[in-house]
């Protein structure tokens, strides 16, 4: 009489040889093949698609800019940065052109000067970036000013300086450099929104509105320019190591001159450039570079819609306490 485990270690032999004598496991493999095929043709295209293309990066000088401007050169784009002081982004070009660390054929960036917040020197500024290479591959709305106070004590000015930076400014730019894009039947805008366009939180109004209307905007150009076959490409990123909340505005216009807890832990701006250029080379569409809660605070935010707005409350309690402590 056969005993239990040898009948279990027999329905073992046979289970494994029906896996080995059909075409399980080399579908298996072939599946594990195909899918490593299709990554080594995406990095291929990926690089492809970014060598030797024009690419225009305004707010070039600090943070984020500075980072993209570092990953975009060494993967052989033609850039254009852009910013607002000259000297800083003549000390990038210097650092980029000095750099041997990348193995493929890199072009010596252009500089071209200007504040987004002033719609003459946008016109202007959009001649200077076509002369540099004579069309735009990639735009990518950078620059932006962050903003920390409450809505009672803010200032209609502040509202319309955040919306102008963040929003206004890069719409112009945009608008601008369209009609070449649209000539060409070829172009790439991205803008660099935050986690904070989707969702709101306290004391930051100005800011998560400035992103929320560069969200609304960008979606429409999508649609837009699809006929045109004009990519466009929206990133939002949650809290990033840099300067942005030191700069930030506050509700009477004066600099807020605090490096918040959540920045100073936030992601390195090396780390996102490098997302960004990953996401415009794979040419998506929309992409959140955030940590997992404020990911689940997006999903919490359009299916317990009470439940968000209860939690923000308390964060708002809770911040307001610390302050006044």
């Amino acid at each position: 009489m056969v005993s239990e485990a040898t009948r279990k270690s027999l329905l073992k032999v046979k289970i494994m040889d029906f896996i080995t004598s059909t075409a399980i496991l080399p579908l298996l493999f072939g599946c594990v093949g195909v899918f490593g095929l299709f990554k080594l043709l995406q990095r291929v295209r990926m690089k492809a698609y970014l060598r030797n293309a024009v690419v225009v990066i305004t707010g070039a000088t600090s943070g984020l800019g500075r980072e993209c401007a570092r990953v975009f050169y060494a993967a052989g784009a033609k850039l254009v940065l852009c910013g607002r002081n000259q000297e800083a982004l003549e000390e990038l070009t210097k650092e980029l052109t000095a750099s041997l660390a990348t193995k493929v054929q890199t072009h010596k960036p252009y500089t071209v000067t200007f504040d987004l917040t002033d719609p003459g020197a946008i016109v202007a500024a959009t001649a200077e970036i076509l002369q540099c290479f004579g069309h735009v591959d990639v735009l990518i709305n950078n620059a932006g000013i962050s903003y920390r106070g409450t809505i009672v004590d803010t200032t209609t000015d502040v509202d319309k300086k955040v919306m102008e930076t963040n929003y206004f400014g890069p719409v112009a730019l945009t608008k601008a450099l369209l009609p070449s894009m649209i000539k060409r039947r070829q172009g790439h805008v991205v803008a660099i929104s935050s986690i904070q366009g989707k969702i709101s939180i306290p004391f930051r109004s100005a800011y998560a509105a400035s992103k929320h209307a560069t969200q609304a905007f960008f979606d429409c150009l999508r649609a837009e320019m699809e006929q045109y076959e004009i990519e466009v490409t929206v990133i939002s990123p949650g809290y990033i190591h840099t300067n942005l909340s030191l700069n930030a505005v506050t509700a009477d216009g004066s600099t807020y001159g605090v490096m918040d807890k959540s920045t100073a832990q936030g992601r390195s701006p090396a780390e996102v450039a490098r997302d960004v250029l990953a996401a415009v080379g794979k040419k998506k569409k929309d992409v959140i570079l955030g940590d997992l809660l404020p990911s689940l605070a997006i999903y919490l935010r359009t299916l317990a819609p009470g439940l968000f707005f209860s939690l923000m409350a308390s964060r708002a309690r809770k911040e307001r306490k610390s302050k006044t402590s």
